[in-house]
């Protein structure tokens, strides 16, 4: 039987909760190897603002936005993309879910080397049969500075360009939520920034929502607040955050983390 189409996500909904999580728990291997990735986690990341996921390695960060977006199971819990429960979705509607109303930047940039900028970025869309909406496209081409290198291919663009590329992409298709995975690890610290900044710019005037994980505290000075993990559990969050606060507040964890 075909799966009956997902309704699409309103550009700007009335501000809410873009995705959440309820009890949230996933673990790897069992007997002597058992690792509890997530261990009963909520949380909510709202429309139009910035998140910043941090915490020590094998925190579980990265498994929680994989989980959030739908590109890992769980075991127990329930997730939700807007009122959408993850758990009642079958795998073409969990496909369709992810197309339709999640973007996706990751520390590889993911870009086709035959295809041109332009062919990059309205990928996704042509896949799934649909054609960009041109005043949007050209709204994100232009935020993100890239309007004089559309026909340009990936080998002719510098790696902040690249990653510009993947971040029109993502926007490209207005989603509910864009999920960031140490989007700018590869990049140096000014094409860093700029991507940072485009990503700031996406929420300020596009209205956008995007969760970033990351462990760098410059970075998780561009967010609206930061949510800290340990031993996969939500241990902490700050508001308004600043790279000297979030460094600070790592430092207490990691004296924690030595003491304990």
């Amino acid at each position: 039987m075909t799966a009956a189409p997902l309704a699409p996500h309103p550009p700007y909904a009335t501000p809410g909760i873009a995705a959440s999580t309820v009890g949230l728990s996933k673990v790897y291997g069992s007997g002597d190897t058992r690792f509890v990735a997530l261990d009963g986690v909520g949380i909510s990341f709202r429309e139009g603002e910035f998140t910043a996921i941090m915490g020590p390695s094998g925190c579980g960060k990265s498994t929680l936005m994989h989980c959030v977006a739908g590109l890992d199971s769980f075991d127990s819990g329930s997730v939700r993309i807007g009122t959408t429960d993850l758990g009642t979705l079958n795998d073409e509607q969990l496909t369709r879910l992810r197309r339709d109303r999640v973007g996706f930047i990751f520390q590889a940039f993911n870009l086709l080397p035959t295809l041109t900028a332009l062919e990059n970025i309205t990928l996704p869309l042509s896949i799934a049969g649909r054609k960009p909406d041109r005043q949007w496209l050209e709204r994100v081409v232009s935020m993100l500075g890239l309007s004089d290198r559309l026909g340009h291919r990936p080998a002719e663009l510098s790696g902040g360009q690249q990653q510009r590329v993947a971040v029109a992409r993502a926007l490209v298709s207005r989603p509910a939520i864009i999920f960031g995975d140490e989007p700018t690890g590869n990049l140096d610290s000014r094409a860093g920034a700029e991507v940072l900044g485009f990503l700031r710019d996406s929420v300020r005037e596009l209205g956008q929502t995007v969760v970033m994980v990351t462990h760098d505290p410059v970075a998780a000075g561009y967010a609206d607040r930061v949510v800290f993990l340990s031993d996969g559990r939500l241990v902490d969050e700050m508001a308004r955050p600043t790279p000297e606060r979030v460094l600070d507040r790592m430092k207490a964890f990691d004296a924690r983390s030595r003491t304990s």
